[in-house]
């Protein structure tokens, strides 16, 4: 499958710790940015995926490796891989890099769909899914 979208973020001072190196966790936060920007950019934003269809998405499981720290004022690349697509589960290889091309951070995630009433699994629609996999 591995169909990507490329995000790019700047780090700002409130992203780094007094060092002035990227929190940990806000790599995870970048990662969230650019999985939500790839469902903007193929007409699945959060708000019509609520409202239209009923459904959530909640990160079920993930792992990430911290490789190279980025600093304050580096613009960021994250690339994300659709490296598995189920009925009611989308698993996602992403990756951060900085401006020289050096890896920082890499993660797969898994992201449950859910019905936004019961928060049960919930099929995803056959559109979504299609523009996820869609090379065109």
């Amino acid at each position: 499958m591995l169909k990507e979208f490329i995000w790019q973020i700047r780090v700002y001072y409130e992203d780094t710790d007094a060092g002035e190196v990227v929190f940990y966790a806000n790599y995870l936060k970048f990662m969230e940015r650019a999985r939500t920007e790839w469902l903007r950019k193929i007409g699945f934003d959060h708000k019509i995926l609520k409202e239209k269809y009923k459904l959530l998405f909640a990160v079920k499981n993930l792992t990430i490796d911290y490789i190279k720290p980025g600093h304050l004022d580096d613009l960021l690349t994250v690339t994300s891989k659709l490296l598995e697509s189920r009925k009611a589960s989308l698993t996602f290889g992403q990756n951060i890099k900085n401006e020289n091309n050096e890896l920082l951070s890499e993660a797969k995630v898994k992201v449950a769909c859910i019905n936004s009433k019961t928060l049960k699994a919930s099929p995803m629609p056959d559109e979504l899914i299609l523009e996820l996999t869609n090379d065109n």
